[in-house]
């Protein structure tokens, strides 16, 4: 296959065949059946070791919606017991924050404490290799969040531990911003969402079900009882087949429309995150693309009935059991023709394992879902390897602003690199300059895309290679941006540069610089001489404001107003005085009449002021009281 070719869609077909050929789904949902029959509102999980893996496994007899009528609550999820999580991106200005169920949320911090614990002694055996975290029903959803924790706290202590969590039939839990959040973290393929064809709880919360809370509640309640014992299921408070249609009805008809393409489309609030193993009486079939999960979650739900939606919640035992035959005895597929093409052969068999084979109407639709499915386009290190090809064609420009920097502080003006562009007219030297900026944005802008679209190797933004190249950059072109910004005085009418200005790019190569393994060498290394370039790619910025605090002085005349302009003055000074004996700047911030010095002494021009004035008022004193004053 060449390079540039899609990868095949039996990637999918292939990881299903690999999880139905391990003991990972049978034992977690052996696991699951304990813990939903065991379960106490103390102990909500229980755990077992075998070998080098440690399975946790959450019961799904648990009420998540709590005092929340609506059962659509979402609230902001930012850490998880002091853990931050998603640390390393933010969302782009203007999407939403990261949101998950307030009441699965909820349910999980009241035994989190619990789990924590125990987690932390499971991570510090030695003996420990891999941890699966598994949940039926909303246990799934506490799996989820639970596995959120652990991947954040083993990111910060650099564990190897590896983390899996598989669920069956759990809701869904968080906003687009949550599942693009995980996608960007490339915790995607931690996790496998186990869903039968005609199970209606991971389809739920796609649908507005307020009106039909109360059936709901009786449902859940049926679903729980029948969890712990089947005879208690017969005690729960029964729906009747109407109230069943209804909420099939509702849930199908949004499925619908939000499948439909254009206006016709309604808006989803919550959104599928990770892989999804899609199981039938036929096989399974795993896909990972959000858009391709919900489609699919329609064509398998349309193949059912209200009553079978209902029952299918409870029957993931006989799937597991049912996903191993898969591969074992393909005859029905054997009996039709076989394509000559790998990857139509591998697209007629997902169709087949999906169970909608025999559903005419759906399989063109579904054959067009699952195509959508195939991350087109070169593999992610491919296109790294390609990045670094275009990298070295960019170094030119980045070159000649070097040269220009050089060319800057040796001018007889001595204002210093940052100083002369600020200042510049229109000559062919600083446009070149600006232009080249301008390339080097264009690159870097498109990298950050490239790995916020999972076309790059998980672990190239710690990758020192683009890391220090990525600092460079910064350190040598901010300087550039600031003084366009502040030379065409953007800052009158946008506000200071820092919090109104900086262009997104630079805060995501702070925190690549910031995340970067740092040995104790580099740590402890002091510099013999002024750097090449000022450590801090902001400090103009920090200049500018600094000039404005100084203005603002002279004019103010509230004291309580003109105390914290000289406290904020002082810290400024502070910080900029230990970076220079630190030699963390460029020689051009010392120049005679760069901005910067200019600050200094108009500083000190500005304390002496000060000092006659608060002299004045004794003098006046000793005048008055016949001493002859100086």
């Amino acid at each position: 296959m060449a390079a540039n070719e899609a990868s095949p869609f039996e990637s999918s077909e292939m990881l299903a065949t690999f999880l139905g050929s391990t003991p990972l789904l049978s034992e977690s949902w052996r696991l699951c059946g304990q813990a939903n029959t065991t379960a106490t509102a103390i102990r909500s999980f229980v755990t077992e070791r075998i070998g080098g893996v440690v399975y946790v496994a959450f019961s799904g007899v648990q009420m998540a919606g709590g005092s929340d009528p609506s059962w659509r609550n979402l609230v902001p999820l930012a850490s998880i017991g002091g853990v931050p999580l998603f640390s390393s991106r933010r969302n782009k200005e203007g999407e939403e924050p990261v949101m998950v169920h307030a009441g699965m949320l909820n349910l999980f911090l009241s035994f989190f404490n619990s789990f924590q614990n125990q987690m932390l002694g499971i991570v510090g055996n030695t003996d420990t290799k891999s941890i699966v975290i598994t949940g039926h029903s909303i246990g799934g959803a506490t799996a989820s969040l639970c596995t959120l924790w652990l991947l954040s706290y083993l990111q910060s202590i650099s564990s190897s531990v590896s983390v899996l969590c598989i669920t069956f039939g759990s809701p869904l839990l968080g906003n687009e911003s949550f599942s693009q959040a995980i996608s960007k973290e490339r915790w995607g393929g931690n996790f496998c969402h186990v869903v039968s064809k005609h199970d209606i709880m991971p389809r739920l919360l796609f649908a507005p079900i307020t009106p039909l809370t109360a059936q709901l509640n009786f449902l859940l309640q049926f679903w729980h009882l029948s969890m712990t014992s089947a005879d208690f299921g017969k005690l729960a408070v029964q729906i009747s087949d109407k109230e069943k249609a209804e909420l099939f009805r509702a849930v199908m008809d949004y499925l619908e429309a939000a499948t439909q393409d254009g206006e016709a489309s309604v808006p989803i609030l919550f959104h599928p995150f990770g892989n999804y193993f899609f199981v039938s009486e036929e096989g399974a079939v795993c896909v990972d693309s959000p858009a391709t999960v919900i489609k699919m979650m329609h064509l398998m739900l349309a193949t059912s009935s209200p009553a079978r939606s209902i029952e299918d919640h409870l029957k993931y035992g006989y799937y597991v059991n049912k996903v191993s035959l898969q591969f074992l005895n393909q005859k029905n597929f054997k009996q039709r023709n076989i394509p000559d093409s790998s990857y139509e052969a591998g697209l007629e068999l997902a169709i087949q394992s999906s169970g909608i084979a025999n559903q005419e109407s759906a399989i063109v639709t579904a054959k067009e879902c699952l195509k959508t499915a195939r991350r087109m386009g070169p593999s992610p290190n491919l296109n790294a390897a390609s990045l670094a090809v275009t990298l070295s064609k960019v170094v030119p420009y980045r070159a000649q602003i070097e040269w220009y920097k050089s060319w800057c502080d040796e001018q007889d003006e001595q204002m210093g690199y940052y100083d002369s562009f600020k200042s510049r007219g229109s000559s062919r030297r600083e446009m070149k300059v600006n232009i080249n900026s301008h390339k080097l944005a264009r690159f870097w802008n498109n990298v950050i895309e490239m790995l916020e679209r999972n076309e790059l190797p998980h672990d190239f933004d710690k990758r020192a290679k683009w890391v220090n190249a990525s600092q460079f950059y910064k350190l040598l072109v901010e300087p550039l941006d600031i003084a366009e910004y502040y030379g065409k005085g953007k800052h009158r009418t946008k506000g200071h540069y820092i919090p109104h200005g900086r262009e997104r790019r630079y805060e995501v190569f702070d925190r690549w610089w910031k995340d970067r393994r740092v040995t104790t060498g580099e740590e402890n290394k002091e510099r013999s001489k002024y750097a090449s370039l000022t450590q801090d790619s902001c400090f103009w910025a920090r200049v500018e404001e600094a000039r404005d605090w100084l203005d603002s002085v002279g004019s103010e005349r509230d004291t309580n107003k003109l105390a914290l302009l000289w406290d904020k003055i002082e810290r400024f000074e502070n910080y900029a005085m230990k970076l220079v004996e630190d030699k963390e700047v460029s020689n051009d911030v010392l120049a005679k009449n760069s901005s910067y010095s200019i600050w200094v002494e108009n500083l000190r021009e500005l304390r002496k002021l000060k000092e006659k004035v608060q002299r004045f008022p004794q003098q006046f004193t000793r005048f008055l009281d016949g001493e002859v004053v100086p």
